[in-house]
């Protein structure tokens, strides 16, 4: 039985609907009340000192953590991400972990439409315009409908990727290490290799974790290989595009546009980057819906007692 809850994420204890959420199974749990501090190591190991339980997401758990925590035996996590976890450090600690994939995979999803149909339309550059005090008479974009996606990485939020551009008449491009076969017949998605994924794409939609294989999968050199009218959109992990090689491309024009949720670092450093006109950029804001956060707080609620002691082999997509 949980003694003491922690509640170190700032979104949680900020927000009066999630806050309730929490105390109504744990009416002693404790929050982190500063709704824009994200806790360090050793502030996360000083508020969870007294805690056998805490619900985290996007915090590092480290094996240094864990072992100052000898109390802690339970974490549900707030989010899909494991990539902030050391699952090696949590199998060795004995630490229980409940994780829900997909939680958020509508919200996410529906912000990647989002930015494929803005990109595609300048909404963002004539929006600026407008607001600059300029009256632009128009700028031709395209319609999403009838344009050829690619999806890489076709799991919980790819797949509602693939199920919102139904109406649109798209034809739709995946690649992911699983068969998804029975998946692809049914919404008629071809699968395609890396190459022609990345060569055909007119606008190109990452949902891929981010992992040892993945990290700068997006190098200069694939971005070379890229539609000079792509759109390329990133709503999974940031690290995965290489950001330096990507500003260079939008400058020169390589590469038409790109719409933007996550950064190598973040709060985003790059403001070269972040201020080209042709990158819709927002601050890893995917999952930030009511619907969605309600969702994750509950898996994170339900990961505290249904949670179990790792093997890192189960996690391999997040490792890999």
């Amino acid at each position: 039985m949980i003694q003491q809850l922690g509640v170190p994420h700032p979104a949680i204890g900020h927000v009066p609907y999630l806050r309730e959420m929490v105390l109504q199974q744990y009416p002693n749990a404790k929050f982190n009340e500063d709704g824009n501090h994200r806790m360090t190591e050793d502030e996360l190991i000083a508020f969870l000192s007294d805690c056998d339980a805490a619900i985290m997401g996007g915090d590092i758990i480290s094996d240094r953590l864990l072992r100052e925590l000898p109390r802690l035996r339970n974490i549900g996590i707030f989010g899909v991400g494991l990539n902030t976890v050391d699952l090696e450090a949590c199998q060795r600690h004995g630490v229980k972990l409940g994780h829900r994939s997909g939680t958020n995979r509508l919200a996410v999803a529906e912000l990647a439409l989002t930015f494929m149909i803005t990109s595609l339309r300048w909404v963002t550059q004539l929006n600026m315009a407008m607001r600059e005090g300029k009256r632009p008479r128009t700028r031709i974009g395209r319609n999403l409908t009838g344009r050829v996606v690619g999806i890489h990485g076709c799991g919980h939020i790819g797949k509602e990727v693939v199920r919102l551009l139904q109406p649109f008449n798209c034809t739709i491009l995946a690649n992911d290490q699983k068969d998804m076969g029975d998946f692809y017949a049914q919404y008629g998605v071809q699968a395609v290799s890396f190459d022609e994924l990345v060569e055909r794409s007119e606008v190109l939609s990452l949902h891929l974790p981010l992992t040892r294989a993945t990290r700068d999968l997006y190098n200069a050199e694939v971005l070379d290989r890229l539609r000079e009218d792509c759109v390329l959109i990133n709503t999974c992990r940031g690290g995965i595009v290489n950001e330096q090689a990507l500003m260079e491309r939008l400058e020169s024009g390589r590469i038409l546009a790109a719409g933007f949720d996550v950064f190598d670092i973040e709060p985003a450093q790059n403001d070269r980057l972040l201020r080209h006109p042709n990158l819709i950029a927002t601050p890893h804001v995917g999952a930030s819906t009511r619907d969605a956060r309600i969702a994750m707080v509950g898996a994170a609620i339900d990961g505290l007692t249904q949670g179990r002691l790792v093997d890192p082999v189960d996690y391999a997509d997040y490792m890999a």
